[in-house]
């Protein structure tokens, strides 16, 4: 790896923080802008990863399935084409909802529920974070009976158990958190979780997530082959196996698990590239350094 030509990139782009962990090292830490490895950074749309592998654990956890209908939770989506629209479906941004629901504009639950569908289940890639919200509203209604909203679930199911302290989470007016962003880590924080998804749901020993659960957030769909459930999939051909959550600004957490490494990123620029940063770090430092470090097989992302 070339991890000083990815700083030298990330600081042309308004670093904030890069931390890059190899193995059982944190091998390169570097901030600017005031940051640390502490003060929380704001993820924007690098909060729908969480989503995305909290949907399939709750799967594991029989409280859901992935390929279930919205209309199974939600009765006023069991009419129309709304009726044939999945969790899966909603998580992959492929539900035929339209853009929208980003950065402030998040609608709260009863809102996004409301929203009427622009295309056919299936056919579409459309970013935007209502989906996100309507899988919240699913979410909040099969967990009402524990007395957990999502957020509750998130944090006793994933983040207790690896250890991750969330800084801050946006309010809508509502009173509700979103789902699709909101999220505020410190990199080190952030870097906890993309730990678990290297290491195939273990974190310390303890298995987490199921290695099936995790394999299931990088299945993408037809009509986005680098989109999975909240998860981007590897810009890179010579580098298949690298997943990513991205937010706006150049917010990043790239796990890859072939160089046995997870990378935190912060920012804040319109123009940063992710596959930019990837073919600098990723190419050969000079002289190079021999690896020594024996390399854990992991699996690799579905495209």
């Amino acid at each position: 790896m070339n991890v000083e030509a990815a700083a030298e990139y990330a600081e042309r782009h308004v670093l904030h923080a890069l931390v890059v962990q190899q193995g059982d090292e944190v091998v390169f830490e570097r901030y600017a802008g005031g940051y640390d490895a502490h003060k929380p950074h704001a993820l924007y749309s690098g909060t729908k990863s969480f989503w995305g592998t909290l949907a399939s654990a709750a799967q594991d956890d029989g409280l859901l399935e992935l390929d279930e209908p919205v209309a199974r939770t939600a009765p006023s989506w069991s009419d129309g084409a709304k009726s044939r629209v999945t969790l899966r479906e909603l998580l992959q941004l492929t539900s035929g909802i339209g853009f929208g629901g980003l950065g402030a504009s998040v609608p709260p639950f009863d809102a996004a529920l409301a929203v009427t569908l622009k295309d056919a289940p299936g056919e579409r890639f459309t970013y935007g974070g209502i989906p996100l919200q309507v899988f919240g509203a699913v979410l909040a209604a099969k967990l009402s009976p524990r007395g957990l909203t999502p957020h509750d679930y998130l944090r006793e199911r994933i983040f207790e158990p690896i250890g991750l302290r969330v800084g801050t989470w946006r309010t809508l007016k509502d009173g509700t958190r979103p789902l699709p962003t909101g999220a505020f880590l410190g990199a080190r924080e952030w870097l906890k979780f993309g730990l678990l998804v290297r290491d195939r749901g273990v974190c310390q020993g303890l298995r987490v997530v199921g290695e099936a659960a995790l394999e299931r957030c990088f299945a993408a769909s037809t009509a986005n082959p680098r989109y999975g459930l909240g998860w981007w999939l590897s810009p890179l051909p010579a580098h298949p196996d690298i997943v990513y959550a991205s937010g706006s600004g150049g917010q990043a957490l790239y796990v890859v698990p072939s160089e046995d490494t997870v990378v935190v990123k912060f920012g804040n620029s319109a123009s940063y590239k992710h596959d930019a940063l990837l073919k600098r770090l990723l190419g050969r430092s000079a002289p190079a350094t021999p690896q020594t470090r024996p390399r854990r097989s992991r699996p690799t992302a579905r495209s």
